[in-house]
């Protein structure tokens, strides 16, 4: 590495074998970011499980490296990957999406002018099996997130976020203190992006962050995704944490 750790942000991919053939593309969207002087980028691949599938598509670059573990959902793998981490800032990046031209330079520079945001997240285009792209507009204004909102909204709204948590940007110390990801078999990232909303201000951007691909073998299209009996108990031990945290009373020294 060219860059000294506290001038680093360390992207982390939680990866298994279906979805490995998309890292390229991942890639090739984290190389097209420009960042400021003395800044640059860290990419920790871990894959979920130990197999030969995934390793051929790693790319040679300094700049990443790659890990195995035991097999535990993608929560787990972005949790271990955090021993591999080692500068201020973690950005989420799924193996099968793509960060758009401008997107880290975007969100290091909210945190870094303001020391009372703790995370960071960005509208989000769909990217479809054709390579058409599609948006909505259900997302919030552009600007500063309160404590709290991102989970009454997530509340009052059938336990589905106004924000994406698969663009999230936020300080490494924040996702330590709060334990990483959530042990959940889906919604771990959503489990965590109520966490820190409730401990910490955050910042909404309207401009895309993010391609989310879409495509037949992502964990959110396979059935099992939405059990119902799974996914009230997914919802519930969120909701609890949430309000856990709430009750203890706990803020973020990143707060407003």
């Amino acid at each position: 590495m060219t860059a000294v750790a506290d001038r680093r942000i360390d992207v982390i991919t939680a990866v298994h074998a279906p979805s490995a053939p998309y890292l390229a593309d991942a890639y090739k969207s984290l190389c097209a970011q420009e960042l400021p002087a003395g800044w640059e980028w860290h990419w920790v691949i871990q894959e979920d499980g130990r197999s030969d599938a995934v390793r051929p598509h790693v790319p040679d670059d300094p700049r990443v490296t790659f890990h195995q573990g035991r097999p535990g959902g993608p929560g787990v793998a972005r949790t271990i990957a955090l021993a591999y981490a080692s500068g201020p800032y973690v950005k989420v990046l799924d193996a099968d999406d793509q960060l758009t031209p401008g997107a880290l330079a975007r969100d290091l520079a909210l945190l870094e002018a303001d020391p009372n945001l703790g995370w960071a997240t960005s509208r989000v285009l769909d990217l479809l099996p054709d390579g058409s792209t599609a948006g909505f507009d259900g997302d919030p204004a552009d600007g500063p997130i309160a404590r709290g909102a991102v989970v009454d909204y997530w509340k009052a709204n059938g336990f589905r976020a106004q924000v994406h948590p698969a663009t999230l940007f936020v300080r490494r110390d924040l996702l330590l203190a709060l334990g990483g990801w959530m042990a959940l078999p889906a919604s771990e990232d959503t489990g965590l992006l109520l966490a820190l909303n409730t401990v910490s201000r955050g910042y909404f951007t309207r401009e895309h962050g993010l391609l989310y691909r879409k495509w037949e073998g992502q964990a959110t299209a396979q059935a099992s995704h939405t059990d119902d009996a799974e996914r009230e108990a997914r919802m519930a031990v969120v909701a609890a944490r949430a309000e856990a945290l709430s009750c203890a009373g706990w803020r973020s020294s990143a707060t407003g």
